[in-house]
Parts: C-alpha cells; structure tokens; sequence
C-alpha cells in the first residue's frame, strides 16, 4: 500500500482555518485507500492533537519530521513548508504541490498598508517560497478551473510547461488538477444551541446573520456592518455574528482588518448588542453555529486576490442549506448564484447588501425544488469525490517527465547569462544527440546569428 505522507503549514487540532481543515479531510479521503500521515511541522505553533487519530504526527523538531519523509512513498505539502525544510524537495520522493491557496495574492493584500520594506522583504520571501515550489513540484493541485489557468501562466513563467510535459500529456491534467475544498457526505446536525436563547442579547427568534470563518484584509468587514443600522431601520430583531476573529497561530492577538472592524461597531453603537466577535469556532462545532443562522455572508474586496481565490466558506453556507449574499467576482460565490442559490451583490455596495439581506429574511426560501439544486451541486464537492485526481496520482506516482531538464525553468540573465545559456545547450545537445546533436546546435545558432545581424 502507498504510503502518503501530507505535510500541513497550519495547526491542526481543535481550532482549525483552512488549510488545517484542508488537510485533516484530504487525510481522511486519502485513508480509505492509502497508508497515510499527516505532519505538522515544527515552525506551527504545537496544539493538543484531537485523540482518535493515529495517523497525525505534530513533529517538533526537524529531525522527526525528516525520518517521516525518508519513510513515505509520496509527499503533498502547500504553502512555506518547502522553502523552511528544503530536504523535502530533495529528498527524491514524487511531490505533490498544493496550490490551492493563492498566498503570494493574499500577501499583497494583507501588507498593503505596511511599510515598503517590510512589503517587499515579504512579498520577495513569499515569491521565493512560490518559485521553489513551481520547480519542485511533480504533480500540483489547485482549486478550480480558473485558478488552474493563473498556475498555468506561472508555469509556463517557470518553464514546467514545455515540450516533455506536452508530449507526456497535451492537456497538462498529469502536470496540474483540479481538487477543491470540499464537504463532508454526512448532512450537519444540531447538537446543542449556541446562539439563539444562549447569548443574552440574541433572542431564539432573532435572526442570525452569520459572518463564517475569519476576518482578514482581503474581505470587506465595513461594508457588511455599515449595513446594519439600515437593516435595523426596518426590524430589529437581526444579529450579526462573526464566527472567529483570531487563528490560534497567529503572531499578534487581533488582525488589522479585525481592529477596524470592531472599532465601526462601535462606532456605530452596535458592539455587543447587535454584532458580535467570536474568538474562533472550534471545527466539531461549526455546524451548530451554521443551523442556527438564517443567512450567511460572505463580502470581499475588488482586488486580484478575489479573481483566484475559492471561498471555502461558501461551501459551509451550502452544506447548511442556508441563503447566501455574497460579493460578484470570485468562482465560488458566481457558480452558487448561477444555480439560484446565491445573491450577489457588488463590491462596497451597502445599500445592496442591506437590501439583499432584507429580501432574504422577509421571504425565506425553503423549497424541494432549492433542497434538490443544493443537494445536486453539494454532492459534487464531496472530500471522497474532489480528491480523486490526487488519489489518482498517489495509486501510481510518478516523476515529472522534465525533472531533468537542464535549464530547469530559469533563463539565466546578467553579464555571464548568455555564456551559461548556451553551454547549458551544448551540454544538452551532446546528452541528446552526440556529436551529431552538438553539430546541429552550432549550425543553428549561426543561422540564428547570420540572421539578426
């Protein structure tokens, strides 16, 4: 049996954000079939592991985190974790990159009001980290069609598309798939209450406007709070509730983007009466907070990051059956409003969300006909179903085709580039083609030259 090791650049445990959740269900998919072990490495901040599990190792010192990479058939790993453990790249095993998570987009984003220094010492180390593992990766995932298109570019930039993964395969599926965020198969159950009649000031017929999952730079907070008070300028008896307002590994205590947000409450005069921060939603709990809400939201900014990202959240929205309002622009949000279960509105519009969210509660939709579109589009975001490209590659690993390639995706450029270039394709002509091959090489270049003189 393959042995898989998944190798996660978040904390894994009780308080879990995406890429840990990403992680620990791809583990769970992958385990029906594989042998399999999900790593923690040591620069994430150690939690108490959930118990039950066997195949999760928190790994506190590199040593513990080589040996299970010596010990394991296949790799797949995401984010920073090449960059910090180089070994993982060299250490000869077919690699899975998960690039799921645009970060290098998200970084701009959440450093744009810093200093240009520590921008571009950030953003420089986040492109690195990206470089590496563009050259690194044998196979890579991403999380849908259109980001599928963005890593292609890069890609190509990095020269991992070029005649060896062409002739391997044309549609370039064996060099990059799709693997979403996905769903549990089993429906959500409500197993006790935890907002409506357990918060003094959220009654059991209140109701819920859900915020789901964190707020981070490149989501639109304001916007959804300025639209409270028009909200409540026609009932009162809705609630704001933002499900996590701080990740267990975060350096500082509160977000930039959560500061402001709950300075405008405030400011408002809605903190802890009408708008609420929760510290973090443990994972096992999500679903009660999702079944006792009435709409869920999900606001973003019109900036890049939204054109690639995948708003794993709405999938939660989805699982729950509840109404969606959500800003256009991003795949996710656009794919659910397309089968009528969401309402889009545009970036920065507060009258327009106030709007949709009154239209929303005063005339619920609760139809077989909507049960059957969630139901239809939620069973194919299934984990045991978007894993399979991945499942696929683990039951028969493989090396990529160009793993030899001498140029290795970089031109080099400077005042000695030309002369390395083209004895990296003297080196290549005489491996591929002998003194014929060398021949031919120099025969070409002087019509090259001949040419463009």
């Amino acid at each position: 049996m393959t042995r898989v090791l998944l190798i996660c650049n978040d904390i894994v445990g009780k308080n879990m954000a995406g890429p840990g959740i990403r992680y620990w269900e791809l583990t769970r998919a992958l385990g029906q079939h594989f042998d399999v072990t999900l790593a923690v490495p040591p620069f994430i901040a150690p939690q108490t592991p959930p118990s039950g599990e066997d195949w999760l190792r928190i790994c506190p010192t590199v040593r513990e985190l080589r040996a299970l990479v010596e010990d394991c058939d296949v790799v797949v790993t995401l984010g920073v974790v090449l960059f910090l453990y180089p070994f993982v790249a060299e250490s000869g095993k077919p690699l899975v990159v998960d690039l799921y998570d645009p970060f290098l987009l998200e970084d701009l984003q959440r450093k744009a009001h810093m200093d240009w220094l520590d921008r571009l010492i950030s953003y420089e180390n986040y492109l690195e980290a990206l470089w590496l593992q563009l050259r690194a990766g044998d196979f890579f995932i991403c999380a849908g069609e259109k980001q599928r298109d963005y890593w292609l570019g890069m890609l190509s930039a990095a020269g991992r598309v070029n005649p060896y993964t062409y002739q391997d395969d044309p549609s370039l599926r064996r060099l990059i798939a799709v693997v979403p965020f996905g769903l549990p198969a089993e429906p959500p159950q409500h197993t006790h209450p935890v907002l409506k009649g357990v918060s003094p000031f959220i009654q059991p017929h209140d109701k819920v406007i859900l915020w789901g999952g964190g707020i981070w730079e490149w989501f639109d907070a304001p916007t959804m709070i300025k639209a409270m008070p028009r909200i409540l300028a026609h009932r009162d008896d809705v609630k704001l509730f933002f499900m996590g307002i701080k990740r267990s590994n975060q350096e500082r205590a509160r977000t930039t983007a959560v500061e402001q947000a709950i300075a405008l409450s405030k400011e408002m005069g809605l903190y802890g009466t009408h708008i609420f921060f929760n510290d973090w939603v443990p994972y096992d709990e999500r679903q009660n907070y999702l079944l006792e809400a009435d709409v869920g939201v999900s606001l973003h900014l019109d900036h890049v990051e939204t054109r690639f990202a995948f708003r794993t959240r709405l999938l939660d929205y989805l699982w729950a059956g509840l109404p969606i309002v959500a800003t256009v622009g991003d795949v996710m949000g656009e794919t659910l409003a397309a089968q009528g279960l969401a309402t889009l509105v545009a970036p920065g519009d507060v009258e327009g969300v106030a709007r949709a969210i009154l239209d929303v509660l005063r005339d619920p939709i609760d139809c077989q006909e909507r049960r059957d579109r969630i139901q239809e589009v939620a069973k194919n975001y299934r984990w045991d179903i978007v894993v399979k490209p991945l499942a696929d590659f683990c039951a028969a690993p493989y090396t990529a085709p160009d793993k030899g390639y001498p140029i290795g995706g970089v031109i080099p450029s400077g005042k000695w580039g030309g002369w390395r270039r083209l004895l990296q394709k003297g080196w290549r002509a005489l491996r591929l083609g002998g003194a014929r091959g060398i021949v031919t090489q120099l025969h070409e270049y002087a019509r090259w030259k001949v040419r463009h003189l």
